[in-house]
């Protein structure tokens, strides 16, 4: 679906899910992320439905799910089990959806595949969510660099957390690509709080 769009990061715990949920409430798009893993400690998708407001008919289950928070190839193998690119297939709806990855772009799903390769399996844009602290620079670039040499579409990078112009320039800048977007830090998270971010400081038309 040409308007589908998969959210990657440069690390985890960079704030996927978050930006996830607001594109989903901002949107009126759908979710679904494909892998989960660290399942134990709560999935993306319960995350997703209290932070948009949204049902989990809003929602598709995951194709595969673990317990433990680990590598996506890592927890199969530890289930005695191999993810199979093939076996992973888009919800059939005919409507965009937000996809969210687990990890980055370089994180195994089995021996030979990569997270890089189930995007480019689902033909979605991929948008990149960022830190803004220290360190950002060098974790987006190198991202954008292995998503072109993956030959995935970008659409833009997000970035999240206390503003930050001088790294937002730079990756703009030696990255070639737009910042589209920005979630400060936020002392709540709920639906209204999600939409007004997505008024006040992203760039709507990346997402037409």
């Amino acid at each position: 679906m040409s308007g589908d769009l998969f959210v990657t990061g440069t690390d985890t715990d960079v704030g996927k899910t978050l930006l996830s949920a607001l594109l989903v409430a901002s949107l009126g798009r759908r979710y679904w992320k494909p892998i989960q893993t660290g399942a134990s400690e709560g999935t993306d998708r319960t995350r997703v439905i209290a932070w948009a407001g949204v049902t989990a008919d809003d929602t598709f289950p995951e194709a595969y799910i673990f317990d433990p928070p680990v590598s996506p190839h890592l927890a199969a193998e530890q289930q005695g089990i191999v993810i199979p690119l093939q076996g992973i297939r888009r919800p059939p709806w005919s409507e965009a959806l937000i996809i969210e990855g687990a990890g980055g772009l370089l994180v195994p799903i089995n021996d030979v595949t990569l997270m890089a390769d189930l995007i480019k399996h689902l033909r979605a844009p991929v948008v990149v969510a960022a830190r803004t602290a220290l360190g950002t620079i060098n974790h987006t670039l190198l991202t954008i660099a292995a998503a072109r040499s993956a030959d995935l579409a970008l659409r833009g990078v997000v970035m999240i957390g206390k503003p930050n112009d001088d790294n937002r320039r730079a990756i703009e800048r030696y990255g070639n690509i737009p910042v589209i977007g920005l979630i400060p830090w936020l002392d709540k998270i709920d639906r209204d709080t999600l939409i007004n971010v997505f008024r006040q400081r992203f760039d709507a038309s990346a997402f037409v």
